[in-house]
């Protein structure tokens, strides 16, 4: 299941809600936990059983540690070898086997395992506990109900944001429910929602159209990865602020997730403004115990490398998430060491990093490294025209849009709301605005079956 379903909106929402707000003291958390289980179970049915052995694995060796400090190491240990184990059987298995009968000319037989949904999200925040439990960043959380709502909250469950349990340890115990956070979380949802249905799917139609052309001009090549660029942004960062928005709605406060990063003036401030809570997760979790960048030249340099060689890997099991996981890696080095010293324009800074997140898009859209070649070839008019009929044909139907859904990728908006929700008038303004959104996604959900979604299987 996922938000922007009308299963999701017209009955698994309302029903949530009722449960939750009915529902006094303890009760409110186990009914969130119970409705979680269910979203998740809509959709993979039996991994539910994988996400309540998760559960129990991380809340019982959490008791274990904090009842026998003196191997509260060697729990720490064994407790992240499983939750790792427990990622790479089912994510990189496949992977590995192909890889391995590549190299040595085996035929090992490649298992048909099913990626969990989510399994990288709910792993993450499960191993952000025990580590930080490890560290005495706060107390063993006993409560079993409240440890199994913390992972299994569904606003969050199957695409992030990554919340760190010590972010979240006290809201746990008391959510803060009331009307004014759950108007603002509406407005949050309604605003992601559209964000997804109606900009992200639209243009999503675009890149699928050209993507099954495998680029034949300049012209096609580019624009395809502008539309996946913008299909992944609002996909993503929509579906982002409908998770923070239903945990307003439930009570709760998650961090933020984007921070409009097209308008990045450098690749460091870009992932400082893209995915904040897996940037955050590596930073706390591989980067900073690792030395960060505390250490000499070399050893910062490896630690980026390792840092972002995960972070590509994380995203998937292919050889195309690996180089783009370096591709970053090399830009991020030589913005440390060799960009940061130029003094550009900012428009040019900008201009120049925009493009480089387009290059970068190309290997995490392409199913291998050839066509993502490819796709780099076409661009710079290797053996490709200018324009084709598909190029031509995408400009004319989505040129328009496009460049509308490149402009809602500056914070115009957010600077105007700010500015106009100051007078009573201007607030009945955006709620009508609001409540018009609401009704055209419905309509759009209604008439169209085009609602991919891009991270569902991370």
């Amino acid at each position: 299941m996922v938000f922007s379903s009308l299963t999701f909106l017209l009955f698994f929402l309302p029903l949530t809600f009722l449960l939750y707000f009915l529902l006094p003291g303890k009760l409110k958390l186990l009914s969130l936990t119970v409705m979680s289980l269910i979203f998740y179970a809509w959709g993979e049915p039996i991994y539910v059983l994988l996400m309540i052995y998760s559960i129990s694995l991380n809340y019982g060796m959490g008791r274990l540690m904090a009842s026998h400090a003196e191997a509260k190491k060697q729990v720490l240990i064994f407790t992240v070898v499983i939750n790792l184990l427990m990622l790479a059987v089912f994510k990189y298995t496949g992977f590995f086997i192909e890889n391995i009968n590549g190299f040595f000319g085996w035929r090992l037989r490649v298992p048909a395992i099913s990626l969990p949904i989510g399994i990288s999200f709910y792993t993450f925040q499960a191993l952000s506990y025990i580590i930080d439990l490890y560290r005495e960043k706060f107390p063993v959380q006993k409560d079993l109900v409240r440890f199994a709502c913390y992972i299994t909250m569904f606003p969050q469950l199957i695409a992030g944001p990554i919340v760190r349990y010590e972010d979240i340890e006290r809201q746990l115990a008391r959510p803060k429910v009331s009307m004014v956070n759950f108007g603002k979380g509406t407005m949050r949802f309604i605003l992601g929602l559209a964000k997804k249905v109606l900009i992200a799917n639209y243009i999503g139609a675009m890149f699928d159209m050209l993507h099954g052309q495998a680029a034949g001009s300049v012209l096609s090549a580019w624009l395809m990865t502008l539309a996946f660029a913008v299909q992944i942004y609002f996909d993503f960062s929509g579906y982002s602020d409908m998770a923070i928005g239903l945990g307003e709605m439930l009570g709760f406060e998650f961090m933020e997730n984007f921070n409009y990063p097209y308008i990045s003036a450098s690749v460091t401030e870009f992932w400082r403004r893209w995915h904040i809570s897996l940037g955050t997760w590596f930073r706390e979790y591989v980067y900073i115990p690792m030395g960060g960048n505390r250490v000499s030249i070399l050893k910062h340099i490896r630690n980026i490398l390792v840092v972002w060689l995960l972070t590509g890997f994380w995203h998937g099991a292919g050889w195309n998430f690996i180089f783009w996981g370096l591709f970053y890696a090399v830009l991020l080095i030589l913005d440390k060491y060799v960009v940061s010293r130029w003094k550009l324009p900012k428009g040019l800074a900008v201009l120049a990093t925009f493009i480089l997140v387009l290059l970068g898009w190309v290997l995490f859209y392409s199913d291998t490294l050839g066509s993502a070649f490819s796709v780099y070839g076409s661009m710079i008019g290797i053996r490709t025209p200018l324009s084709d009929q598909a190029g031509l044909y995408a400009l004319s139907t989505y040129g328009l849009p496009l460049v509308l859904s490149l402009f809602f990728c500056l914070p115009v908006m957010k600077v105007l709301k700010g500015t106009i929700e100051k007078s009573v008038p201007g607030r009945v303004v955006i709620y009508i605005v609001m409540t018009g959104l609401f009704i055209l996604t419905l309509a759009a959900l209604i008439t169209e079956s085009y609602n991919p979604f891009l991270y569902f299987r991370f």
